[in-house]
């Protein structure tokens, strides 16, 4: 069974502008009181879905972190910064601004598994320090490029100044949009860097469902958080789910592993509820010989 503090589960939150995604988290948690973690790091400028793990969620952070993601940003053509974002020093201008049409008959090129090089201004880590800190630091930063998959990208407002440019963008985990819009414009011969960008989607948290920390403040100690708070399991719909005894359950608590026959399931990981109330107790792993053995559980 799940532990009985009330805010166990997952907040889909609406990350404010100029907010780090850790500070947000550490907001929900003075709000809810609770302990938390987040998936998917968004860069302080950027806005929209961070989700938000909260008590027993916790434990089940890394059966989510590698979801597609879903973007909207808008970037600007003309010059570049070093952070390849609005909130940049610029380094280069251009004179050099594509017709959109261009832009649409380059953007196929990016669709597919490729390489993309991150930005410097990253928290990717370097012999343990990130790399926007080893920048600010006036340290020399070069980053090894790294596979992505981008899904699907289009054009979603035309209706803007000649030099800028709206797209959505549906990519696999690691994906940088500045990287992205860099490379756009790279291949143009052009410059660009990004204005806005908004996450609209992480998995299974979408921005229709997120919720504000101005509204979370207001709703903690109402039973309206009942609403708003996702189960710890519902995120890993991706995950088959195994029904137990509680004698098996309570076996795999104490870190013993047991053989099933006919399970239906191999090499997998799965989701493992108690199959009399049918209460979710934890993730779990099938081995091809039927070996179940836990690998993440609730607290009883």
């Amino acid at each position: 069974m799940q532990s009985s503090n009330y805010f166990n589960g997952w907040l889909c939150l609406d990350k404010p502008e100029e907010m780090s995604s850790n500070f947000a988290m550490t907001k929900v948690r003075r709000i809810l009181r609770t302990p938390t973690g987040y998936v998917g790091t968004l860069d302080p400028f950027a806005t929209g879905v961070l989700p938000i793990a909260v008590g027993e969620a916790r434990k089940f952070i890394r059966f989510i972190e590698k979801s597609e993601k879903t973007y909207r940003f808008t970037m600007a053509f003309g010059k570049t910064t070093d952070t390849l974002d609005k909130n940049g020093k610029i380094t280069a201008y251009t004179d050099n601004i594509p017709q959109k049409s261009s832009v649409l008959g380059v953007l196929n090129k990016f669709l597919g598994e490729t390489e993309q090089i991150p930005p410097a201004f990253s928290a990717i880590k370097l012999n343990g320090k990130r790399a926007c800190d080893r920048v600010r630091l006036g340290e020399p930063v070069e980053l090894s490029p790294k596979k992505i998959n981008i899904f699907a990208i289009k054009v979603i407002n035309e209706d803007l100044p000649k030099y800028e440019l709206s797209l959505e963008v549906t990519c696999s985990k690691g994906t940088y949009m500045r990287g992205l819009a860099r490379d756009i414009a790279e291949e143009l011969g052009s410059l660009a860097y990004v204005k806005t960008l908004c996450r609209i989607k992480s998995g299974f948290f979408s921005l229709n469902n997120a919720i504000t920390l101005e509204k979370l403040s207001e709703i903690k100690d109402t039973h309206k958080m009942k609403a708003i708070l996702a189960s710890v399991e519902s995120p890993l719909d991706d995950i088959p789910a195994l029904y137990l005894r509680s004698e098996g359950i309570a076996v795999l608590r104490n870190g013993v592993q047991f053989r099933m026959k006919n399970l239906g399931i191999i090499s997998s990981n799965v989701k493992i509820f108690d199959d009399i109330n049918k209460v979710f107790c934890g993730v779990g792993y099938v081995s091809d010989d039927g070996t179940v053995k836990a690998v993440r559980m609730c607290n009883r």
